[in-house]
């Protein structure tokens, strides 16, 4: 793996962040292996060259704790939303596994969005970090079909392997649930899917779960997920461009029902599935603690 300068890998505190509560934000690796064929990083707008090689960030460990030290609010650090901060590379050189022992030594909590259960690795930092601090793990399961799995995304842990990494997080008390998005239109869209992913989570002890149902494209983006398509599931970018036309938000014609669907499934079991209330619900203990000590 090759190693590139950076100056600076935990962004500026954010108090309003909508997205999962997070704070900061914070990308170790740059590119992914990962394969998936609908990813948004790979759009021309970040400027990630040769997306599919994995870079790590040269001097990442120092350059964190400097950055720890200086911020003068603890607050939650999100990890994952431009690349798996738990690549195959991850094995050998622990950087992430680092970055979470110097975030539980520095007092910071955690938001890590992953489809990798390399994770399950550092279930003994992350429920450090919870004696202290929220910890919030996000696994992006976007089908329970683990043959149309391996066609969506190729180099990443089957579906059913996530929902048993989230029975493991969840067994040691890490507060873990299902990133249910994209939902591609026209192949991940029916009520089959959906109905299944729930009744897995909620076999698995999630949480959570957060769904959209479609998917972003833009840029050369689209270029790669209609390259894709024609070499997978022959026919469908068609359909693509007479639904979309050049559309940068395509969601699925069937939303509507979905929506319905998922919302009837999610509380049949119990299940969470709004931002606010899966913000609340990880967080909330802690702000208690906070009052009952002042």
């Amino acid at each position: 793996m090759e190693f590139i300068k950076s100056k600076t890998i935990i962004s500026n505190f954010n108090a309003n962040s909508s997205w999962f509560g997070n704070n900061y934000n914070m990308n170790i690796y740059k590119g992914c292996c990962h394969g998936c064929i609908y990813c948004d990083s790979r759009s021309e707008c970040y400027r990630v060259e040769n997306f599919d090689e994995v870079r790590g960030k040269e001097n990442a460990l120092t350059i964190i704790e400097r950055e720890l030290k200086s911020k003068r609010k603890t607050g939650i650090i999100g990890t994952g939303s431009m690349s798996d901060p738990y690549n195959p590379f991850e094995k050998e050189y622990l950087l992430t596994r680092g970055a979470l022992k110097l975030i539980n030594k520095h007092g910071f909590g955690v938001s890590i969005v992953t489809k990798s259960d390399l994770i399950l690795r550092d279930i003994d930092i992350l429920k450090k970090i919870k004696s202290h601090s929220p910890v919030l793990v996000k696994i992006t399961i976007t089908t329970c079909d683990d043959e149309l799995c391996k066609k969506v995304e190729p180099n990443v842990s089957l579906s059913s392997k996530r929902f048993q990494g989230i029975k493991e997080l969840s067994k040691e008390g890490i507060f873990a649930g299902v990133l249910l998005m994209p939902v591609l239109p026209f192949l991940e869209d029916d009520e089959e899917n959906i109905k299944g992913i729930v009744k897995l989570a909620h076999e698995s002890g999630a949480k959570f779960i957060y769904g959209a149902f479609g998917v972003t494209l833009r840029q050369n983006q689209r270029d790669w997920y209609y390259k894709k398509l024609d070499e997978q599931f022959p026919g469908l970018k068609e359909k693509y461009i007479k639904q979309f036309g050049n559309e940068y938000s395509c969601g699925s014609p069937k939303a509507a029902f979905l929506w319905k669907v998922f919302k009837s499934e999610c509380e049949k079991v119990g299940m969470i599935y709004k931002m606010q209330d899966i913000i609340k619900a990880y967080k909330q203990p802690y702000e208690k603690n906070q009052l009952s000590f002042f």
